[in-house]
């Protein structure tokens, strides 16, 4: 008996009880923290003190209204900030028709921060739908779009490709004091341009860029006809082309006699 006695006394000086002490007493500091936050966060939730009152939007969006993007995340559930479904916002205003992204970001205690980016609208696609600077299609309606937006046409799925192709010719021309303003893309995927001046030319399917290089060496050596301009030039040939003219001063003549 007085062996074990013995051991219990030995092993009970050997143990450091300071440092036992300090760590049982960190454990129940922090037990104790965990217990009070999420006493604080219950009762928050359960008395809805911790509503989102104030809404941030940054990004200086130019198409999208405040209005609108209030009216968005109010499908959401804004009565708990810690309930709060940030996703469900994202995709709330993410759904409005001018937005390209959005991210959501709460601010204690009742603030919520919607940073939009919003698509730049560069050209207008098969009459009614908008094309973004990466040649995605969206539908938006503004009085605020940027004036003289080029017209794209083309079948579902080629707005990329006619976007890509668009840009190409675009500085392919002005290079050479040629303006583009229309490209069209058909079922066949043959390929025309329209130029500002109302100039038409038909590419084809292939060599689009070297065609038009072919227009712009032999266009200044056209000789036009008295009162005649160019309507549309045919460059589906592997040399030369074929110039189809108009006479505006006729039609001009005729439109008056018929009225």
């Amino acid at each position: 008996m007085r062996g074990f006695l013995r051991k219990i006394a030995t092993i009970t000086k050997q143990q450091n009880w300071p440092l036992i002490g300090g760590i049982s007493f960190f454990l129940c500091v922090v037990v104790g923290i965990v217990h009070l936050v999420s006493g604080v966060s219950d009762y928050l939730v359960t008395h809805k003190d911790a509503q989102i009152k104030q809404l941030v939007v940054l990004g200086s969006p130019t198409y999208t209204q405040e209005k609108d993007i209030i009216a968005a995340i109010k499908h959401a559930d804004l009565s708990s900030y810690f309930e709060l479904d940030v996703k469900r916002v994202q995709r709330e205003v993410q759904a409005l028709p001018w937005v390209a992204s959005a991210s959501i970001r709460k601010q204690w205690p009742n603030t919520l921060q919607v940073y939009v980016v919003e698509h730049k609208p560069v050209a207008i696609w098969n009459s009614d739908l908008l094309l973004n600077d990466k040649g995605e299609v969206f539908q938006a309606q503004s009085d605020k779009l940027p004036l003289n937006l080029p017209q794209l046409y083309g079948p579902e799925g080629s707005e990329q490709e006619a976007w890509q192709v668009f840009g190409q010719l675009k500085e392919l021309l002005a290079v050479n004091q040629f303006a583009l303003a229309s490209l069209a893309l058909s079922e066949r995927f043959a390929w025309q341009i329209w130029l500002d001046n109302g100039i038409r030319l038909n590419l084809g399917r292939d060599e689009k860029a070297k065609r038009v290089q072919r227009f712009i060496d032999v266009f200044p050596h056209l000789e036009k006809p008295k009162g005649a301009e160019v309507d549309a030039i045919d460059l589906r040939y592997d040399t030369g082309l074929a110039v189809s003219w108009k006479y505006p001063e006729k039609e001009q003549q005729q439109n008056k006699s018929a009225a």
